[in-house]
């Protein structure tokens, strides 16, 4: 009776640990932490949000600052400026605004956010334009049947897909930007942000 119970056991480990998707174990393997779904993409696919990795509580967030932030995304800009803007593309043959930051957060954070702008404002809290920081998400609603959004990289510059031309930086002071400003959201407090690029460069 002992071996029997001992097997089953063993049985559902084997099978728990073969259930993560083949993009999550890419992603693990290559950051060494794991894959955090936001609350919004853990809610839709009814699963609740992962931990923070293990190694966090030996990690000294004193020694963090939150500059790393800045540079992961300005990584991320020399990784994807140029590429042209597609609706509905997620590649570097093409890509819109919200695939971006699908891709710039997954990269540069380990934290996968929802396909969609529609889906990608609810996350998180909202912060106000004059208290943004690196990392947070910028919303738009310029005219025509589609928002926009883009990452705040600070001193007034924001990561995007643009229309016209492709990723690139911007002015959220630019007169077309100032004028479509909608909001700004903080999908994760920065000193999380912060210990996730720390440890994905430490991996």
């Amino acid at each position: 009776m002992l071996r029997r119970t001992a097997m089953g056991l063993a049985l559902v480990m084997v099978m728990s640990g073969c259930s993560a998707p083949v993009k999550q174990q890419q992603v693990n393997a290559q950051y060494s932490l794991p894959l955090v779904k936001s609350p919004t993409v853990a809610a839709s696919e009814n699963r609740s949000v992962a931990p923070a990795p293990r190694t966090i509580r030996d990690f000294r967030p004193q020694n963090v600052s939150p500059a790393v932030i800045r540079k992961a995304l300005l990584d991320e800009h020399e990784r994807w400026v140029g590429t042209p803007y597609v609706l509905g593309g997620t590649t570097r043959n093409g890509i819109d605004c919200s695939a971006l930051m699908q891709h710039v957060f997954v990269e540069a954070f380990a934290l996968e956010l929802p396909r969609t702008t529609e889906e990608q404002v609810l996350e998180g809290s909202r912060v106000a334009e004059s208290s943004l920081k690196a990392g947070d998400l910028v919303f738009f609603r310029p005219p025509g049947p589609y928002n926009h959004v883009g990452v705040y990289v600070g001193d007034g510059y924001f990561l995007h897909a643009s229309s016209s031309q492709g990723v690139k930086l911007s002015r959220l002071d630019n007169v077309y930007w100032k004028r479509y400003y909608w909001q700004a959201r903080r999908p994760v407090e920065r000193t999380q942000l912060a210990q996730r690029v720390m440890l994905a460069s430490e991996g």
